[in-house]
């Protein structure tokens, strides 16, 4: 019984997703490449769609194996400087002038049209069921993708029998970024998904970084009246909000592209990817539009407890209006 509701949920999140401008097939985990962590048929539809000419040098200069050495130097430079920042800034391919892109984010101003293009061109797709895994058969319940990498995973439970509490166990337990001495692609850190959330009905935790049993999740809830968690929704789960709200296109793809950050050390590692909480999220997307319509001069009182990331808040906040 508990199986069948969590598949139920899944076909919920998934088919709402489909609808609202994600791409979603049944099929799609059979051609997830786990070794590499890519799902390759979006990055190269991606890449041939909005740079053509690129395109044409790389099968020029390649032949048949284009495909291939494009996906491996992009797995390539995804382990050597991570997720976020192949995400950003692209790739370099010999007999390339620029840079490759792999995504392509809303600008400032919007004023020239191929930018527009490339962003309207953006591919999200949520896969079911990834067997992630070099080592085992382990299944992750949804893996959501840019243009073919990997930026978020997802263990969904439901609260009939379990609690978001178990998904995070199964992460901290069951979803190991190393396995047997070998790295596991899609959760290492900082080359793998940007983010990873436990998800019930009625709650929502993620983190960015996975470190076994170590791993410690921040919950990513509304608030309820004040308390911890999430207010009831009358037309469907409290979570809700994830998938209709956060991983609406507009948003995720604003997430991603203006407000996850990477700490880096003095060697210019990346030691931490920090990824908005959704008070944070809420309180700048607030002040944004309510300085855009108020009159200047107005006041605002915006009220955080201790530890709650007002610093990052502040941040976010005041980037976005100099922008």
């Amino acid at each position: 019984m508990s199986l069948h509701k969590e598949i139920s949920f899944e076909d919920e999140v998934c088919e709402y997703l489909k609808v609202h401008d994600w791409l979603y097939s049944v099929g799609d985990a059979t051609d997830y490449d786990r070794e590499l962590a890519l799902f390759p048929a979006d990055v190269l539809a991606w890449v041939e769609a909005t740079q053509p000419k690129e395109w044409q040098t790389l099968t020029k200069n390649h032949g048949s194996k284009a495909n291939e050495t494009l996906l491996k130097r992009l797995r390539d430079q995804l382990n050597q400087r991570g997720t976020l920042d192949v995400l950003r800034n692209g790739i370099e391919l010999l007999g390339l002038k620029e840079p490759l892109k792999l995504a392509q984010f809303k600008p400032s101003l919007a004023m020239n049209p191929d930018v527009i293009a490339r962003y309207q061109a953006n591919r999200l797709r949520v896969i079911r069921q990834v067997r992630y895994s070099l080592n085992n058969q382990n299944a992750i319940d949804l893996v959501l993708f840019l243009n073919g990498i990997p930026v978020a995973t997802v263990e969904l439970k439901t609260d009939f029998t379990q609690s978001v509490a178990d998904a995070v166990d199964q992460y901290r337990f069951d979803r190991l970024p190393v396995m047997k001495g070998h790295a596991e692609p899609l959760l290492s850190f900082p080359n793998g998904a940007l983010v990873h959330f436990a998800v019930s009905n009625s709650e929502v935790q993620m983190v960015t970084k996975l470190e076994g049993a170590a791993t410690a999740f921040l919950p990513f809830n509304q608030g309820n009246d004040g308390g911890a968690g999430n207010p009831p929704n009358p037309k469907g789960h409290p979570t809700a909000f994830l998938w209709e709200q956060v991983w609406a296109r507009e948003s995720w793809l604003e997430i991603l592209g203006r407000y996850l950050i990477a700490k880096r050390d003095k060697k210019k590692k990346i030691t931490k990817v920090i990824f908005p909480r959704f008070h944070q999220l809420d309180v700048t997307r607030k002040l944004l539009s309510s300085v855009l319509k108020d009159a200047p001069g107005t006041k605002y009182l915006v009220q955080h407890s201790a530890g709650s990331g007002k610093t990052n808040s502040i941040a976010w906040t005041a980037h976005f209006f100099a922008e």
